[in-house]
């Protein structure tokens, strides 16, 4: 089975959100992607390195690492941050939902990965960081 595998490292800037996007819709396209799925991967990045910057970090700085893997035509990508954690990842995954309200956030980033995505899994220590798993199985290949 045909595997592939990137890891990027990258400060928590705000700015390198769209940096990210672009770097695993290039991997993904591999696939032969629907520009649906590209769209939707894209948006799932965009939403969880949002949340590695804005909530894992706050306002200090820090590093995120993406990891995207390809084994068939399931691609996984991870969004990892060493920042504050999350204390409640299951309070922290219902709608609406936000950590700073102060900041209008939708609290919608977790419930938009799912949507778009096949899977999600948060794994999260406080104090530790935070680990986001996502896979999207495309139909192209």
């Amino acid at each position: 089975m045909f595997k592939n595998e990137m890891k990027l490292e990258f400060p928590s800037k705000s700015v390198n959100e769209s940096f990210a996007r672009v770097v695993v819709a290039a991997f993904a396209s591999q696939l032969d992607p629907t520009l649906e799925e590209l769209s939707d991967v894209k948006t799932a990045v965009s939403e969880a390195v949002t949340n590695a910057i804005i909530h894992g970090y706050e306002n200090t700085e820090g590093i995120v690492t993406l990891r995207c893997y390809i084994e068939g035509n399931k691609l996984t990508i991870e969004v990892e941050d060493n920042g504050k954690g999350i204390e409640n990842v299951e309070l922290a995954r219902q709608p609406l939902y936000t950590s700073r309200p102060e900041l209008e956030r939708s609290g919608m980033g977790f419930t938009v990965m799912e949507t778009f995505m096949d899977s999600l899994e948060v794994y999260s220590e406080v104090g530790k960081g935070t680990k986001v798993v996502m896979t999207k199985t495309f139909k192209s290949v």
